[in-house]
């Protein structure tokens, strides 16, 4: 039997960018998900409503800055991170 482990593919940027600094995290998802709305389709109106609604989220979170955001700003975009992984 083989000793090498078989990694799991990374699907999504949340997972993509552990171990980087949160804002480079919280810019990468909230540009993915973008993309995500943007292919979007008309009838998909649950998935539409979905990424809307997490985009709402973090458009009200990153409004100040980034690069040093206050304690409760930067728990609350790690929370939004986790909570829009699987979006």
């Amino acid at each position: 039997m083989s000793a090498v482990r078989q990694w799991k593919k990374i699907e999504n940027t949340t997972d993509a960018t552990r171990g980087q600094p949160l804002a480079a995290r919280v810019l990468a998802r909230k540009t993915e998900l973008e993309d995500a709305l943007a292919d979007c389709g008309r009838h998909e109106v649950l998935r539409r409503t979905a990424l809307e609604t997490a985009l709402a989220g973090v458009y009200a979170l990153i409004t100040g800055d980034l690069a040093h955001p206050p304690d409760v700003i930067a728990r609350a975009l790690n929370n939004w991170l986790e909570r829009n992984k699987h979006l």
